[in-house]
C-alpha cells in the first residue's frame, strides 16, 4: 500500500490549518487554495480596511462575491432560531468591548446591542447595512470558508479532510475520530466524535477567545453582552458552515429550534455534559 502524503500545513485567518489527503496536492492547487482563502479574507475580515466590511461601514452597498448568498442565508435561520441573539452585525459590540482591529483587549464602553438585522438590505450576495454598523461573520464564516475550500480540493480530484483549528470537513475516504477538547483544560478531552466522510464537525467555546472579567467572543447581539450558561458546544452537520453557525447558536437556543438545520450535537453548560440522542460520539462525562 502506498503511504499517504505528509499532511499540509499553514495559517490563515488567524488560525492553524491542516489538510490531510490520499493524494499529494500539487503545487497549483495549493496556490489555488491560498488565493481563495486570501481573497475571502480580503472581502469578509472586519480587522482589514481595504476590504468589504470596510466598505460596508462606510455605508456603501457591497457585492460579497461567490458563497455569500449561502452564507448570509445561513445567518438568517441562525438569527430566527435564536431570536436575534445570533446576528451578523454584532462587530461593533465585540469591537467595543476590546474584540478590536487592533486586538486591544480592552473594552472602550459597555456593552453595545447590535442595529437590528432587518436594517440590513440583501440581495443576493450584495448587501448594505447602516453607516457604522460593522459586519462580523465569525459565528458561520470559518467553517463556511473551510467548505469553500474542502469543495475546491474535492473538485480537482482529492478527497480532502480540511481542520481550520477544529472547524472541519471531512470528504476522506474512512471514518475518522476526534476528540472533544475539554473546555477547561486543552490537554483533556470529553468524548470523541466519530465523523463520517461527508459529514463536518465544529466546536465552539468561551475559553477561545476570552479577554478580561468575564469577557470573550460569543456575544448576545441583542444585548451586546457575552453569553452565560453554555461553556462549549460540538455540533455535527452536512456542512462546516451549518455545523460553526449551530455551534454559536447553542449558547442561545436549545437544540430543538435547530431541528430545521439537521444537526446533531454535544454541550456543556452548568449543569454537565449533554447530547442529542443521536449525536455520534462518545461522551466521557
Amino acid at each position: 500500500m502506498r503511504p499517504l502524503p505528509d499532511p499540509w500545513r499553514f495559517d490563515a485567518i488567524g488560525t492553524a490549518w491542516t489538510v490531510d489527503t490520499t493524494t499529494e496536492v500539487s503545487t497549483e492547487h495549493r496556490a489555488a487554495a491560498l488565493a481563495l482563502v486570501a481573497e475571502v479574507d480580503r472581502t469578509w475580515s472586519r480587522f482589514r480596511e481595504d476590504g468589504g466590511i470596510a466598505r460596508l461601514r462606510g455605508g456603501e452597498t457591497v457585492d460579497l462575491g461567490p458563497g455569500a448568498e449561502e452564507l448570509l442565508d445561513l445567518y438568517d435561520a441562525l438569527h430566527d432560531a435564536t431570536d436575534g441573539a445570533v446576528n451578523p452585525l454584532v462587530g461593533g459590540g465585540l469591537e467595543m468591548l476590546g474584540y478590536d482591529a487592533a486586538y486591544s483587549l480592552r473594552p472602550h464602553g459597555g456593552p453595545v446591542p447590535a442595529p437590528a438585522w432587518s436594517t440590513a438590505r440583501r440581495v443576493g450576495s450584495t448587501l448594505q447595512v447602516p453607516v457604522g454598523a460593522v459586519l462580523d461573520v465569525g459565528a458561520a464564516g470559518k467553517g463556511w470558508l473551510v467548505d469553500r475550500v474542502a469543495t475546491f480540493l474535492r473538485d480537482a480530484g482529492h478527497a480532502p479532510t480540511v481542520d481550520a483549528g477544529g472547524d472541519i470537513a471531512h470528504h476522506g475516504p474512512e471514518p475518522i475520530r476526534v476528540a472533544m477538547e475539554h473546555p477547561g483544560d486543552p490537554t483533556l478531552a470529553v468524548g470523541v466524535v466519530t465523523l463520517e466522510p461527508g459529514l463536518a464537525l465544529c466546536g465552539s467555546a468561551v475559553n477561545r477567545r476570552a479577554w478580561g472579567e468575564g469577557l470573550h467572543h460569543v456575544l448576545d447581539a441583542r444585548t451586546g453582552r457575552p453569553a452565560r450558561g453554555v461553556v462549549a458546544s460540538w455540533v455535527v452537520a452536512r456542512s462546516a458552515a451549518v455545523a460553526d453557525g449551530a455551534a454559536t447558536a447553542l449558547f442561545f437556543a436549545p437544540p430543538a429550534r435547530l431541528t430545521a438545520l439537521d444537526v446533531e450535537a454535544a454541550w456543556i453548560d452548568d449543569e454537565g455534559l449533554h447530547s442529542t440522542p443521536d449525536f455520534p460520539g462518545e461522551l466521557f462525562s
